[in-house]
């Protein structure tokens, strides 16, 4: 069964997004919607034991099943159906049909679970709906699957918001300042430090100490996944043997972005040190065999 879209033909209906066309987006975003439902409901039958997804690239996939632990069989399709839905929510959003965006952007976080801007924007839209626990929820839900600090930090500033609004100033001070940490020129960022000085002053000028204690004394983890800057690394480590320098290195620095630059040198040196044992078990292996 043929694909039903296209990556070429998302991006001809993002051409209309780019342009504040939504009326000639919609229409044909529609279309698409039912069109891979339709195909879905037929090539994609996931069960126990098979799932289908739109990952973007090899490392998203890597990270899903190191984060996730998800043991089915994993099937890549071949469009970007999270793409679509996205789009779809960002047509809805611009109409404030919140209700019909938030449904679009669940599927979209349902084909690429590792996107965190689907997250985070799913998160919003909740907030806006008035179901303030799935907000925090999902905003919290980024913290471990975050591989851009800026989307960490932007994780930080909304559950920073989220606990300002549950009356825990000194929780929503812990998760400002690592919001300012990983994303100190976000908008979020600014937000939620201007609310927390106004709104809770003594929170605010609390030492970074009391405030990470606050944090750890309620079992919140605040840093990003180590396991994401692994599967980071190794895809770098990847894209070096492959000759793909810049893409080696762009994974490099947003595993050294996350997790600092000294984490960073003792992840590589034990992945190397991974694939060296690796690579003499196999050796000696193949030793045996041959004699």
């Amino acid at each position: 069964m043929d694909l039903p879209i296209s990556a070429q033909a998302i991006q001809h209906v993002e051409n209309y997004l780019s342009q504040g066309d939504f009326d000639a987006a919609l229409p044909e975003l529609l279309e698409m919607r039912d069109a891979v439902e339709d195909y879905v409901k037929e090539a994609c039958p996931a069960d126990d034991e098979v799932q289908y997804f739109c990952f973007a690239d090899s490392f998203e996939r890597l990270a899903y099943r190191r984060v996730e632990k998800d043991p089915r069989t994993l099937v890549q399709v071949g469009a970007p159906f999270d793409r679509m839905y996205a789009d779809l929510a960002y047509v809805y959003i611009n109409q404030r049909e919140f209700g019909l965006a938030r449904d679009a952007l669940k599927q979209a976080v349902r084909w690429n679970p590792m996107n965190c801007a689907y997250r985070l924007d799913l998160a919003e839209l909740y907030r806006v709906l008035g179901n303030e626990d799935e907000w925090g929820a999902l905003a919290y839900s980024v913290l471990e699957r975050a591989a851009d600090a800026k989307l960490f930090g932007r994780a930080c500033a909304a559950l920073g918001q989220f606990f300002l609004n549950k009356n825990e100033p000194l929780l929503a001070s812990g998760f400002a300042r690592r919001a300012s940490a990983f994303a100190p020129g976000e908008r979020a960022t600014r937000q939620v430090l201007t609310r927390l000085m106004q709104e809770a002053p003594d929170a605010a000028s609390a030492s970074d100490d009391e405030a990470a204690q606050e944090l750890a004394s309620q079992g919140f983890s605040t840093d990003p996944n180590a396991e994401i800057a692994i599967c980071l690394l190794m895809c770098a480590t990847d894209a070096s043997k492959a000759g793909e320098r810049d893409e080696a290195t762009r994974y490099t620095l947003r595993a050294r972005d996350l997790v600092g630059e000294d984490a960073c040198a003792a992840l590589i040196q034990l992945i190397h040190e991974s694939d060296a044992e690796l690579e003499a078990e196999r050796a000696e292996v193949e030793g045996g065999a041959d004699a």
